[in-house]
């Protein structure tokens, strides 16, 4: 699954890319770093109300620390952020799904997905960072909700294509083509399913693999 993902562009290129206003104000403290998305952390999304389209600023987690890894033996269960989801027909995901006010579309310039094998001589997985090359800054299918009083969204993924599978064959992010935003934003339960696809592998390109695998800019 993807839990890294990078936005590299300045917070107001969204706003233009997408046609979007603010929905919500931009934080200002030191622990906000939207250039890398990482599991839990705060990121632009890209939504529609009854202001119309706009750019919020949720967290990585669509169920707000409710979701636990198991735990081991004297230890106490640490929270999972849910940061992917696929299967849009159960009943917990089909309740934001099939709301058009539910769905949102996450920008990004890049994401990763783990190297298959250790390098020999490091001992470790390398990143490999996907991109699109006929959009600068692509959208990725989303939802959300509130838990709370903090919203939090989750990417949809869907069948790995023939550049992803090699390295991630269960699935990739659902990025969506640009005259699909409106679609995904607004569109029935059907259409969001219809559109849950893989993106065509000859618009994408992929580096790596990366160290070391914690970089921040």
């Amino acid at each position: 699954m993807c839990n890294r993902a990078r936005m590299l562009g300045e917070p107001e290129t969204i706003r233009e890319r997408f046609g979007a206003k603010w929905l919500a104000d931009r934080p200002m403290d030191n622990r906000f770093h939207p250039q890398e998305l990482v599991p839990f952390g705060r990121a632009y999304v890209v939504r529609e109300d009854d202001r119309g389209r706009g750019v919020d600023v949720m967290a990585w987690d669509v169920l707000g620390g409710q979701a636990k890894r198991p735990a081991k033996v004297g230890t106490p269960p640490r929270p999972l952020a849910m940061t992917n989801v696929r299967q849009l027909n159960l009943p917990q995901w089909r309740r934001l799904a099939e709301k058009p006010e539910n769905r949102c579309i996450i920008p990004l310039t890049e994401f990763c997905e783990w190297s298959r094998d250790k390098d020999p001589e490091m001992g470790i997985k390398g990143e490999m960072w996907f991109a699109t090359t006929d959009q600068p800054i692509f959208g990725v299918a989303g939802f959300w909700q509130m838990i709370g009083d903090k919203p939090g969204f989750s990417m949809v993924t869907c069948d790995a294509n023939e550049m992803v599978k090699p390295i991630h064959p269960k699935a990739m992010i659902t990025i969506l083509r640009e005259d699909d935003w409106d679609r995904w934003l607004t569109g029935s339960y059907e259409d969001a399913v219809a559109l849950q696809r893989p993106y065509p592998a000859d618009l994408m390109t992929v580096r790596g693999p990366v160290f070391p695998t914690r970089t921040t800019k």
